[in-house]
């Protein structure tokens, strides 16, 4: 593991910020322990804790097979693909938020996008091309997505129009769970 270099820095927190906004320092300057960002099998971004972090030194590098929150990968091509693994990283920071109808959550979660019929609420004020966090009406986070209308627009669509595009859902814990890690 390795820290991350500057423009690696640079293209995650910019992915990030699509999701939470500014609320990116709530990840690294937690009050209760401070957290970092560590490259592992040099394309995996992982989110941890300093102090589990120091204690991992001792476990020699061929026996240690993970540590930390996975959170996406780098492409080779230096872009940054954010990974459902993360979902339980932003869910709690997340600016923009839609929830999803009963009937709108199975389709989501077999990789399908969200229809506006499928919208139980929306955030305020959000914009196009904005990433969202996707949660049922229980509040139980399912998966990330980009919108595809702002929120004033999404009001005058048609019911079959998409109104936000598929990321990531926890249905991909199983449908990719050979490559996922």
């Amino acid at each position: 593991m390795r820290s991350l270099t500057e423009e690696e820095t640079k293209t995650l927190f910019t992915k990030l910020a699509q999701y939470i906004g500014r609320n990116i320092t709530h990840l690294i300057d937690r009050p209760d322990d401070p957290h970092c960002f560590r490259l592992q099998k040099d394309r995996n971004p992982v989110n941890n804790s300093e102090r589990i972090m120091k204690v991992a030194t001792a476990v020699a590098r061929a026996n240690l097979l993970s540590l930390g929150t996975c959170i996406g990968k780098f492409t080779k091509s230096g872009k940054f693909k954010i990974h459902i693994t993360a979902l339980d990283v932003i869910s709690p920071y997340a600016k923009y938020k839609i929830w999803v109808k009963p009937n709108g959550e199975m389709p989501f979660l077999y990789g399908n996008h969200i229809l506006k019929a499928h919208i139980g609420r929306i955030s305020d004020d959000t914009p196009e091309h904005q990433g969202v966090v996707i949660y049922n009406m229980n509040d139980s986070p399912l998966g990330i997505g980009v919108t595809a209308r702002s929120t004033a627009d999404s009001r005058k669509i048609e019911p079959t129009a998409i109104a936000a595009f598929h990321q990531a859902d926890v249905g991909e814990y199983l449908r990719d769970e050979d490559t996922l890690f």
